[in-house]
């Protein structure tokens, strides 16, 4: 670990799976799409891809690529949350781990997509951010795509404020060696524009 506590453990003190897990089948079964991250990124991928969900909490995600025909690999630093994904998805690959020590988990790079969807990205540890891009950047072929998606206002996250701007957060990328492909709205599709209170983002590492 990094010695500093994620914003996220700041938040429910990494014990909220059950709970988050519980929102979730509730929405879904009120007739919600749940499922809309994955839908965008199978929209991406080839057939048996490989993907990294960094973040990946109960697993929601990761297993719904997996129904999908995918091959994905979810990590995450709350346990609590590892504990929901192992017991609806035993048979995937979960890693208990700190996204800023990506590289001590003996993972095998060439991921086809690294997600960090739900607000991975504001609530990570502070000044951790640009080290966590970095090492989620490394994991990706060449051609391979970092899909983030972040709240930019407190309306869109759980917090008081903002912790990361699209500027800070494309220069990380930047210096990573990625650069933007698309960006939108929602994981709809929505169009971005200036001032959107959320953003889906599509990066990609360059082929040589």
């Amino acid at each position: 670990m990094t010695g500093q506590r994620d914003r996220w453990a700041e938040l429910t003190g990494g014990q909220s799976g059950e709970e988050y897990a519980q929102r979730f089948a509730q929405l879904a079964a009120s007739g919600h799409d749940i499922h809309g991250e994955a839908t965008f990124c199978t929209a991406l991928l080839k057939p048996a891809a490989r993907v990294l969900d960094a973040g990946c909490g109960t697993g929601r995600i990761a297993i719904r690529l997996a129904e999908l025909g995918h091959h994905c690999t979810g990590v995450d630093v709350d346990s609590s949350m590892l504990a929901v994904a192992r017991r609806e998805a035993p048979t995937q690959e979960w890693l208990l781990g700190d996204l800023a020590r990506l590289d001590t988990l003996g993972l095998k790079p060439g991921f086809d997509l690294a997600l960090a969807a739900g607000n991975v990205i504001p609530l990570l540890a502070p000044g951790t951010e640009s080290v966590v891009v970095r090492q989620l950047a490394a994991v990706l072929r060449p051609g391979g795509l970092l899909v983030t998606g972040m709240g930019l206002d407190a309306a869109h996250l759980p917090l008081p404020e903002p912790t990361v701007t699209l500027t800070e957060f494309d220069h990380w990328c930047t210096q990573a060696g990625l650069t933007l492909r698309q960006r939108y709205a929602t994981w709809s599709g929505d169009p971005y524009d200036e001032g959107c209170g959320y953003a889906v983002s599509v990066h990609c590492r360059p082929t040589p």
